[in-house]
């Protein structure tokens, strides 16, 4: 009985805690596109990875999608989805797999509030790793042309562009409200542009964008960040959500504006 009371527990609060996402979800629902679920090998360790087809008849490049600190959310998924629909591969990898109660991934943790705690214990080694896989992963689909981008939100953000540094074969990085690297040592092996989308209410982040562009200047390397004005840290899915602000709604409209102009500029041969 003790048991059952307990799952019981866990069930009603991950309802409770659902519908804080319900609309990413329905979006999903709604898609024409192929959706499915991946595993991908690292090692000893398997990704589990949700994939997006984009409808179109010709090899696309792909994008790897970092999700946020709460680890693989249905918003994230639907970030996959809009990928998608613009017209290229997505996937969106759970870097919590793994790493939940029972060995289990991000939809198993208890509370997204056990999820970030669970976020901030990877091994950076790991994640890098497990990132190079699923980079590799999706580089040899039929339907992909080789070329790998990757962009990510808040703590994606950063290993966005950590990422960067360590994989020289990117077509770009997209870093979305993410610290980025501190020392000229850790940015000598970015060959990738790197762009930023920051918010201008986001002061925590916002006080080292100036750091990382004089940085990336310093070595030659290509740095654009862009601030939006009066947005908050997190406006890509803030601005997205019912009822959001309107500096939130405005800043998430122009950044995807511009992700997706800037993501015309990768190769398709």
């Amino acid at each position: 009985m003790k048991r059952v009371l307990i799952a019981i527990g866990v069930l009603v609060l991950g309802s409770a805690l659902a519908p804080a996402q319900d609309w990413a979800r329905r979006r999903l629902e709604a898609s024409p596109r192929h959706h499915e679920w991946v595993e991908v090998k690292q090692g000893n360790r398997v990704v589990h990875s949700f994939l997006v087809f984009p409808e179109v008849s010709g090899k696309v490049p792909a994008i790897v999608v970092i999700h946020e600190n709460r680890g693989l959310s249905d918003w994230v998924r639907s970030v996959a989805d809009q990928l998608a629909e613009a017209g290229y591969i997505a996937i969106a990898p759970d870097l919590l797999s793994g790493m939940g109660p029972g060995g289990g991934k991000t939809s198993d943790f208890p509370d997204s509030d056990a999820a970030r705690q669970g976020i901030y214990r990877l091994e950076p080694d790991q994640v890098r790793a497990d990132l190079n896989a699923v980079a590799d992963y999706v580089a040899r689909l039929p339907a992909a042309n080789g070329k790998v981008a990757v962009g990510g939100f808040c703590w994606g953000g950063s290993q966005t562009f950590r990422f960067a540094t360590h994989r020289a074969d990117l077509a770009a990085a997209y870093v979305f409200y993410g610290t980025g690297p501190t020392r000229e040592s850790d940015i000598a092996g970015i060959q990738a542009p790197v762009y930023g989308f920051y918010g201008g209410n986001d002061a925590r982040v916002g006080a080292t964008v100036p750091g990382s562009a004089d940085l990336m200047k310093g070595a030659g390397k290509t740095y654009e960040p862009v601030t939006y004005e009066g947005a908050g840290h997190g406006f890509m899915r803030s601005g997205e959500q019912p009822d959001p602000s309107p500096a939130n709604k405005k800043a998430r409209d122009e950044g995807w504006v511009r992700w997706k102009a800037l993501l015309k500029r990768i190769p398709r041969n």
